[in-house]
């Protein structure tokens, strides 16, 4: 019989194997040493993901929150059920929609150039740090309102909080500091936000006003609501950027024709976005009792959504273990799905597209560095943390 735990060893090193064996043999897996569950399958997570009723994320959604309980559970926009989420989400959501990222489209630009200017007459270059991080906390300080001048020190928390520790089970003692760290900024953002506030033009100005069940924030809860859009958009996008670096460096041919015609990028970058999405999984808490696949999950117990399992699984992919940049599948998990479908999509995307656009253009023929590449293995996330490289200078 399978065994899952997402501490592993095996796990942590490569969870597909594992991934695909939970998918058939216990594709609703009882993690008894977590008091949880496990679902694998791509049709179990999108169904449970648009149900609010029985799947809560109000008690947390990561493993921090609900196995080692190591983290606190703050006000964040998707610590919420329904209605309260709704209230909240439906006065941000505007800031994160196409017609504003188009608008920001050519600021946005500019940090990408000014990122590709400042390694191109180089020759090599660590893309994830140098490059596609840089760009990253960048766009989340132009899309958040955060002070620009501040990015880098942003980031700096943000890479604190999700380090880990050889023999600790989760999160460190400092990334819970860096937590706290990032939060009091934030508040303190929004404290002198609202001594001279500004035209309402991004999520910082907007928390100032939002009530909730006819409560205004203060401000520690909007800074903590703030961590998220932070966390989301400095974090995730440089490991996915790094992971197509090195599938199409892997796939030689399918980077010539990304190059050959830039319209196919953006099926790269979706494409990567679905073979090696970094997130490994969110957890909601049962509401009620909830029986699937001979299973009976009881109410108050933890539930894991193995994303990357679901973008692996044959039901819904032909051949899922192969890297396809014209796969074009007709729904993926790695933005979530339902309810808490990630806010940030349509500028992940946009980033995804003009950061492989500048490479692909000016230095298609990049090698990566293989032996000094290096790969975060976490029970939360993995995926490239140094993504050396070698090119013509430009």
């Amino acid at each position: 019989m399978v065994e899952y735990d997402p501490f592993s060893e095996a796990v942590m090193k490569d969870p597909y194997p594992i991934y695909q064996r939970l998918r058939e043999e216990a594709p609703c897996y009882r993690l008894e040493k977590w008091d949880g569950w496990a679902l694998s399958r791509f049709q179990d997570i999108w169904n449970a993901s648009m149900d609010a009723k029985n799947y809560s994320t109000a008690r947390g959604t990561t493993a921090a929150h609900l196995f080692t309980k190591i983290q606190p559970v703050t006000p964040m926009l998707n610590l919420m059920d329904p209605p309260q989420h709704t209230q909240l989400r439906s006065k941000i959501r505007k800031f994160f929609q196409p017609a504003r990222v188009n608008a920001l489209l050519p600021q946005i630009e500019t940090i990408v150039n000014q990122a590709f200017d400042a390694i191109r007459d180089r020759g090599e270059c660590d893309m994830f740090v140098e490059f596609a991080s840089r760009v990253s906390v960048r766009v989340a300080c132009l899309a958040n309102g955060f002070p620009m001048e501040d990015a880098d020190r942003l980031n700096a928390m943000v890479w604190r909080f999700f380090a880990r520790e050889e023999g600790v089970e989760g999160m460190t003692q400092d990334g819970i500091a860096a937590m706290m760290e990032m939060t009091a900024y934030l508040a303190d953002l929004i404290k002198k936000r609202r001594a001279n506030p500004t035209a309402g033009g991004s999520p910082v100005d907007a928390v100032l006003d939002i009530e909730v069940d006819g409560r205004k924030f203060s401000d520690e809860e909007a800074g903590s609501h703030l961590s998220m859009f932070l966390i989301g958009g400095a974090e995730t996008f440089p490991k996915v950027f790094s992971s197509a670096l090195y599938l199409l460096h892997q796939h030689p041919d399918q980077r010539a024709e990304c190059a050959a015609d830039p319209s196919l990028i953006p099926d790269a970058f979706n494409e990567t976005l679905r073979y090696d999405m970094p997130t490994q999984f969110l957890m909601r808490t049962l509401n009620n009792d909830v029986e699937l696949h001979g299973e009976t999950m009881r109410a108050g117990t933890a539930v894991m959504f193995l994303y990357p399992s679901a973008n692996r699984d044959v039901r819904e992919f032909e051949n899922p273990d192969v890297f396809d940049i014209k796969r074009r599948p007709s729904r993926i998990l790695s933005f979530g799905h339902g309810t808490h479908a990630c806010i940030g999509t349509h500028f992940a995307r946009l980033e995804g597209k003009l950061c492989l656009e500048s490479v692909l253009r000016h230095i298609p023929e990049y090698e990566v560095e293989e032996s000094k590449l290096r790969r975060i293995r976490t029970e939360f996330v993995q995926g490239w943390e140094s993504m050396p490289v070698r090119f013509e200078a430009t």
